[in-house]
């Protein structure tokens, strides 16, 4: 709100010249000249007109003398889906800007169009600058009762409830990755507020909400980055140094960048974010590389080395002292390696990322995996995922040391115990018997999303899954779980979006759904029902 303030502070009516051909009947889909005469000169009539001009539209309106917004296909695959009804043009790869089909000020936002004939608004497109981001509220209706009861289930812990999913600013300036000629720049800061930032939230980084207070809403800053692209290597290196998202995966921490309101649980105990220095190399028209270097997974620098009091003995952790975070490691590797047909309709990624000793961390996860994505015809593709990944040496909860009355874990002897995160702390691991201290805890997936597009502005997604917990340390119960979902993406306009759905989730082998680990209330089902539905506002 204060940059509106500020913005109609600061000349927010400068003069708009209305050209005679847009006097009376004004249609800048026709006539893109027309633009700002049908925008108008304030902002907030700008920024009501700006909905009102796509409203049923499946794009803004064409500036005819726009560079070209990709190079061309005989330098990079052609563009696979479209925004709407997909949440997304390129198929994702994570870690990078896309390489050669991205120019600066680039992005459809109503907030910037009502920005557009102030001071700040031209300061802003003259460095490139873009603030935009959406609201994003939903609810469900469950066969689950008890509070947070919906998970594992994610983006809905609480069942029976209507929630602020999340509130979301992105300050960016994305580097011009279509020219060849310059070195380019870019940056992002992007702050969230809501229910799922139980989700993102790091270790060390606002996350006394979660791990001491336990708080329904909270805020993180998932993304925090810089980017500088050099187009001279091959055919472009774009080096990110910061907080971003883990490579690679189909889905997102971010509502807009997914297929369905809910996630898969493949991606809600998967890999999140990664904290350091990302390169990613586009080697050919065909080929990318990538690789990093992290200090972990949900792990901040200032955790690297950090320690707290040990008790004395302690069988698992030996010493005074233990760390505070044992996955706060550096160095931590990410790798990749990605495939694209010429066609574009075929991507794969191979990728290895967050890999260091594998000990029990925060969220210290050796992912190692892939995804697929192939596009049938206009309306039909498919994205497919899976991985294995690990941590060792994690405290048994099936032996009495560990976890009994008097066990070293109730006693504060683990990073993780009640004395240090009092909430949401990583769970132990389900040995194979009562009599080691420690085992690997290991998880094996894939889920497959089949998208069908009957309009411009419509999207249907069928999601099936397997998810194998071998232990229990990712979601508490040592089972395996089948879910199974169909979701409906219906666009209004590219900047207003319903997510409507039905999924069913079975935990085969045990109890894990309708309890909470924070309250002390077991798992009493196998079955969980849940529809759903969320409206994304963009901004």
């Amino acid at each position: 709100m204060g940059l509106y303030n500020s913005a109609q502070a600061a000349d927010a009516t400068m003069p708009t010249k209305v050209p005679i051909a847009c006097r009376g009947v004004i249609d800048p889909y026709k006539n893109y000249a027309c633009l700002d005469a049908y925008l108008g000169t304030t902002f907030w009539e700008r920024l009501v007109n700006y909905y009102r001009l796509e409203w049923g539209h499946d794009a803004a309106p064409a500036d005819p003398k726009a560079p070209p917004s990709r190079r061309p296909e005989s330098q990079v695959p052609p563009t696979p889906e479209t925004i709407p009804p997909y949440p997304f043009t390129e198929w994702p790869y994570g870690g990078s800007t896309s390489l050669g089909v991205t120019r600066p000020s680039s992005v459809d936002s109503p907030l910037m169009a009502a920005l557009g004939n102030t001071n700040v608004g031209s300061w802003m497109s003259d460095n490139h600058i873009q603030v935009y981001g959406w609201i994003n509220a939903g609810g469900n209706l469950s066969s689950n009762t008890v509070k947070g009861g919906n998970a594992p289930g994610a983006y809905n812990y609480n069942p029976n409830t209507v929630q602020l999913d999340q509130a979301v600013v992105y300050i960016e300036r994305l580097p011009d990755t279509v020219q060849k000629d310059h070195v380019d720049w870019g940056f992002r800061i992007a702050p969230i507020y809501g229910e799922n930032y139980r989700y993102t939230t790091a270790y060390g980084l606002f996350s006394s909400q979660l791990l001491n207070q336990n708080l329904n809403n909270g805020f993180d800053i998932p993304m925090a980055y810089g980017e500088i692209f050099i187009p001279q290597i091959m055919e472009g290196l774009m080096i990110r140094i910061g907080r971003f998202i883990s490579i690679p995966d189909i889905e997102a921490q971010l509502a807009p960048n997914n297929y369905m309101y809910t996630h898969s649980m493949t991606y809600t105990f998967d890999n999140y974010t990664n904290t350091g220095v990302q390169f990613t190399l586009a080697a050919t028209k065909n080929w990318m590389f990538q690789f990093g270097v992290v200090v972990g997974t949900e792990a901040l620098p200032w955790h690297v080395g950090s320690t707290l009091p040990n008790l004395d003995p302690n069988p698992l952790f030996p010493g005074s002292t233990f760390k505070q975070d044992p996955g706060a490691q550096f160095p931590t590797f990410t790798a990749g390696v990605r495939w694209t047909s010429d066609s574009g309709n075929d991507d794969i990624n191979i990728v290895a990322d967050g890999i260091n000793n594998g000990t029990w961390g925060y969220n210290n996860l050796q992912w190692y995996g892939m995804t697929y994505y192939h596009k049938f015809n206009s309306q039909w593709h498919i994205a497919f995922e899976m991985y294995d990944e690990h941590q060792s040496n994690v405290a048994n909860a099936l032996n009495p040391a560990v976890l009994g009355p008097n066990g070293f874990f109730n006693l504060g002897g683990t990073p993780f115990s009640p004395q240090y995160m009092p909430f949401n702390s990583p769970f132990l691991a389900q040995c194979a018997n009562s009599i080691v201290l420690a085992c690997t805890a290991e998880v094996r997936t894939a889920v497959t999303y089949i998208n069908y597009r009957p309009g411009p502005l419509d999207n249907i997604s069928y999601r099936l899954e397997y998810f194998d917990d071998l232990q229990g340390q990712r979601t508490g119960t040592k089972t395996a779980y089948f879910e199974t979902g169909l979701g409906w993406q219906h666009w209004f306009s590219p900047q207003i979006e319903i997510r409507p759905e039905v999924t069913f989730y079975r935990s085969l082998n045990a109890f894990a759904f309708n309890g909470n680990s924070n309250l002390g209330i077991a798992p009493n089902k196998n079955n969980s029902l849940v529809g759903s539905a969320d409206l994304i506002f963009h901004f």
